[in-house]
């Protein structure tokens, strides 16, 4: 906790010390009685007398007179010692008190001088920064002054370095130019001379590298012909081999196909016909007798099973038609079709149910059966083979459809 300064009083202090100057003055101006003096008439007497007097007379008043002296002044020096007691009394209490006061005081003076020191040292530091701020600033003008000679001596010294140089290089420059004129007479001699020389061998070693050049060209040209000329054969040979294979299976396809829809037709007339022979058949069976009547259900299972037996081979045929072998199918690949048709033929889906782990081959299979649809023949059989054969499987080998 900081210590609480005392305030110091000023008033009792100047109160005492007034007091005690009042009371000096009045004890010097109050003096003790003094004897009464002697009036001037006895002095004048006296003196008249003196010449009437004998000297022990004289000696007698001068004792009296020196007497009287001693007391008068006894009495003074007791008076002034009683004064000067007194005084002394007041003095000294005066002096306690004056003491005190200016203890007070000193405290309070130390104290002001304390925050009068601290002020006046606050104001030298900041008069000492003022001044180092305007000596700093007086500096820098002074360098910056400085510095604006320099570079104003620099500039001169440079502007005459210049013309120096300026008046060196266009001496230079003269003398170099008269040797340079020199020199490039010298040198367009001896070019002129070499160049001279350089056009006869280049056109020495042209004519024998044109020459050289055109032989090669000529060997490289009939090289390139000849080359060419077997390039083209060989692919007009291909070309014709292609053709040729591509003529053949186009051909072996186109005869294919038209022996499936051949065949199609022959199995589809033929089932027509024997479909025809059975409604025809079945018609005169159904005047007959029992005997007739199983004979003809017979017939008609026989005739049921030859129509289905045409309607497969025709599926078979115009599948095989349709289908295309892809290049990398094995021989030992197996495949098997579900398909699902239409109530006029038309093909309803042509899903694998067994994968011969061959995608082309697999491929392959269902796109001859949706080449090869629709199968209208499906309508010219009965209701119940339709039923049947609306649903089937076909089962692919690279050599057969089963």
């Amino acid at each position: 906790m900081a210590k609480r300064t005392r305030r110091v009083g000023y008033g009792l202090p100047v109160v005492l010390a007034i007091g005690v100057h009042i009371v000096a003055l009045l004890l010097t101006m109050l003096r003790l009685p003094e004897s009464e003096p002697i009036p001037s008439s006895s002095s004048v007497v006296q003196a008249t007398l003196v010449s009437d007097v004998t000297a022990t007379d004289k000696a007698q008043y001068a004792k009296e007179a020196k007497a009287r002296t001693a007391k008068r002044q006894a009495e003074e020096a007791a008076q002034q010692a009683a004064e000067q007691q007194a005084q002394e009394a007041a003095r000294e209490q005066a002096e306690q008190q004056a003491a005190q006061a200016q203890a007070e005081q000193q405290a309070a003076a130390d104290a002001a001088r304390a925050e009068a020191q601290r002020r006046q040292q606050a104001a030298e530091q900041a008069a000492a920064e003022r001044a180092e701020a305007a000596r700093q600033q007086k500096a820098a003008e002074a360098e910056q002054q400085r510095q604006v000679q320099v570079q104003k001596q620099k500039a001169e010294a440079a502007k005459k370095q210049a013309e120096a140089e300026k008046q060196r290089q266009a001496e230079e420059a003269k003398k170099q130019a008269e040797a340079e004129k020199k020199r490039e007479a010298e040198e367009a001699k001896k070019k002129a001379e070499a160049e001279k020389k350089r056009e006869a061998e280049e056109a020495k070693k042209k004519a024998e590298a044109e020459k050289k050049r055109e032989a090669e060209e000529a060997k490289k040209k009939a090289e390139a012909e000849k080359k060419r000329e077997a390039e083209e054969a060989r692919k007009k040979a291909e070309a014709e081999k292609k053709r040729e294979a591509e003529e053949a299976r186009k051909k072996a396809e186109a005869e294919k196909k038209r022996k499936a829809e051949e065949a199609k037709k022959k199995a589809a007339a033929e089932a027509k016909k024997k479909a025809e022979a059975a409604a025809k058949a079945a018609s005169q069976n159904a005047l007959n007798d029992s005997i007739a009547n199983e004979q003809e259900r017979i017939a008609n299972a026989q005739q049921s099973n030859q129509a289905s037996n045409s309607f497969i081979n025709l599926v078979k045929s115009a599948v095989e038609a349709q289908w295309h072998l892809p290049p990398n199918a094995d021989g030992a690949l197996v495949t098997q079709v579900r398909v699902r048709l239409g109530p006029s033929g038309e093909l309803l889906a042509a899903t694998v149910t067994r994968s011969s782990g061959n995608p082309s081959f697999d491929r392959s299979a269902t796109q001859a059966v949706e080449a090869a649809a629709p199968f209208r023949e499906l309508q010219q059989l009965d209701a119940g083979l339709q039923r049947r054969f609306r649903d089937f499987n076909l089962k692919f080998t690279p050599g057969d459809i089963q």
